[in-house]
């Protein structure tokens, strides 16, 4: 009888949802969770309704009754009381710990104030600030129309308690600001220096009538700021990627692709100089790590200098070789940008068309020989690159460098490509062809103030109507990917999967034909994201073998309405088959 019971075993473990290793015919759960409505996000066997945990990872997902083998004297049975489960969700491109950063600091999140209004909450700031005139006052999440008018902006903020103390309001968009006189004066920026910029440069620094800076600052122009702002001290440090990892494990979120992790206050972004080796935020995640409190995986990249080459790769390669083994860290590539943003004052997303107020066509970070040559040395060296693009000029670039990749060699590297605002049809299938996963913010795809007064106006309505284009390029056989940009757009999935299957928005929809199904959400958010991060083997899916990181929710987001799903609560988060979320059970 006891070699029969041994032989039931094996065969039930043959015969569980999706195996991806191998499972002990003797092993027994830690944790048996029953009663449940599982989702794996495992197209071979989707549904299971029970799952066995030890040591972290997952033995057995499928019926009760196979499930119960695992039950040894010490096992914890849990009943999920017919709750949906899923696994944990991954967000393929936050800025987490910045956002954790910017929510320490004064935050106007995306207010529209007039300037006035905007003057008298600064104001107030400024009474509760500790530090003296010399440390410049940053305000993050200014809604970017205010710069539409920077005369008004002076007039306020140029005189009075303002004429010692520097202001860098930061654009919600974090690719655009405003700073005041007194901190242009810090960084050096005045009508010479506008002057000494090469032509293709100009646009990065507003200039008035009388050829002065008027305060606007566009990515580059934005970095030539950030690089003289103080560099958070440790314990802000620390005290952000709280924030950071508590917010996403709320959201039922447990992995995240941080796609700047080098970067941060007191160093560049879109200017990297060539062989800056600076650490930017790995510390904090060092430190989160070592202090057991990093309870999500997190792939950090690193961004590259416009300007890098295969050497350049190299140094970035010692900054990560000083973050390897670091338990839920993982470093598996670099970020490009080859544009900045479609808004208006900015308009710096790479255009094949032209902006219809000014004729011209953005601005290519990189133009097509440099991309494709950092492409093929970021490649070469197996690992991932991520390409921020906006405009469907950039995304075409983007497009070409890797194709010209994966002529020389089959890496298998999923390289992915993320915002994509604007595509062109005739590069919707080219993602499929080329392996090139779309990673989008489809909390984006909705009419707002963003779309109707800053984009709407310059664009042919032909392309306006065309953004976010992610059904389309579904249908042509791209991988969808789910991502946020926290802190440019909210944390909370939820709410953007609502979007990206709705797509409305207060002022009405945009394009509908571009709505996504449920399903297509999850997988884009669980699966999907596994692989854009190089961990489809660890994480992603309920699988054997697979690392227990599960969510469980407060209604059945499968079966209730669409606009039920952006009010989902997650009621627990585990990770690593823990709780780190939610009441105990």
């Amino acid at each position: 009888m006891v070699g029969i019971n041994r032989l039931f075993r094996c065969l039930c473990a043959v015969m569980l949802v999706g195996s991806t290793g191998s499972v002990g015919a003797n092993e027994v759960a830690d944790t048996i969770f029953l009663d449940a409505k599982i989702y794996t996000a495992n197209t071979n066997s989707p549904d299971a309704e029970a799952m066995a945990v030890s040591q972290g990872r997952i033995l057995a997902v499928g019926k009760s009754e196979q499930i119960l083998h695992y039950q040894g004297a010490k096992t914890r049975m849990l009943s999920l009381e017919g709750r949906r489960v899923m696994p944990g969700l991954i967000d393929a491109h936050s800025h987490a710990i910045f956002a954790g950063l910017a929510a320490l600091a004064p935050n106007l999140e995306d207010q529209e104030l007039s300037p006035l209004e905007l003057a008298q909450q600064l104001q107030t700031w400024l009474a509760e600030k500790e530090s003296g005139p010399d440390v410049p006052m940053v305000v993050f999440g200014v809604n970017p129309a205010v710069w539409s008018a920077p005369e008004s902006l002076s007039a306020l903020l140029d005189a009075g308690p303002w004429l010692h103390q520097a202001v860098l309001l930061m654009g919600a968009d974090y690719h655009t600001a405003w700073a005041n006189q007194a901190m242009r004066e810090k960084a050096g920026i005045d009508a010479a220096y506008v002057q000494s910029l090469p032509a293709k440069s100009r646009h990065t620094i507003g200039v008035a009538s009388n050829g002065q800076p008027d305060g606007v600052l566009v990515d580059a122009g934005l970095d030539k700021v950030t690089v003289i702002l103080p560099k958070p001290a440790e314990k802000q440090l620390l005290a952000a990627a709280k924030i950071a990892v508590e917010t996403n494990n709320r959201y039922g979120i447990t992995a995240w692709m941080d796609p700047a992790a080098n970067a941060g206050p007191g160093e560049a972004l879109f200017s990297r100089p060539l062989g800056s080796v600076g650490e930017g935020i790995l510390p904090a995640y060092r430190v989160l790590s070592e202090a057991g409190l990093l309870t999500a995986h997190v792939a950090a990249l690193l961004v590259a200098s416009p300007e890098s080459d295969a050497a350049d790769l190299e140094r970035l390669d010692n900054v990560r070789k000083r973050f390897a083994h670091i338990p839920n860290l993982s470093l598996p590539g670099i970020k490009v940008f080859a544009d900045g943003v479609l808004e208006y004052p900015a308009q710096s997303a790479a255009l094949l068309g032209r902006y219809e107020n000014s004729g011209k066509q953005g601005e290519l970070l990189l133009e097509q020989r440099k991309m494709t040559q950092l492409v093929d040395a970021i490649d070469q060296r197996g690992w991932l690159v991520h390409i921020h693009a906006l405009g469907d000029r950039a995304v075409r670039v983007s497009l070409d460098a890797i194709e010209s990749a994966r002529k020389k060699r089959s890496s298998g590297v999923p390289h992915s490509i993320t915002h994509l605002q604007l595509v062109s049809p005739a590069d919707y299938p080219r993602f499929k062809q080329l392996d090139v996963m779309a990673v989008m913010q489809l909390h984006w795809a909705e009419l707002d103030n963003y779309l109707l007064d800053l984009v709407k106006p310059y664009i042919p309505d032909s392309e306006f109507q065309g953004q976010y284009p992610a059904r389309s390029l579904q249908q042509h056989g791209a991988v969808i990917v789910g991502a946020s940009d926290w802190p440019i757009s909210t944390a909370n999935p939820w709410e953007a999967m609502h979007h990206a299957m709705t797509r409305s928005g207060p002022d009405g929809g945009l394009n509908v034909g571009e709505r996504m199904d449920k399903d297509s959400m999850f997988r884009a958010y669980t699966i999907n994201a596994a692989r854009a991060i190089r961990m489809e083997r660890e994480i992603g899916s309920l699988e054997v073998g697979k690392q227990a990181d599960f969510i469980v929710l407060d209604r059945d987001v499968l079966e209730v309405d669409v606009e039920a799903v952006k009010d989902t609560q997650v009621l627990a988060t585990y990770f690593a088959g823990r709780q780190v979320y939610g009441a105990a059970p």
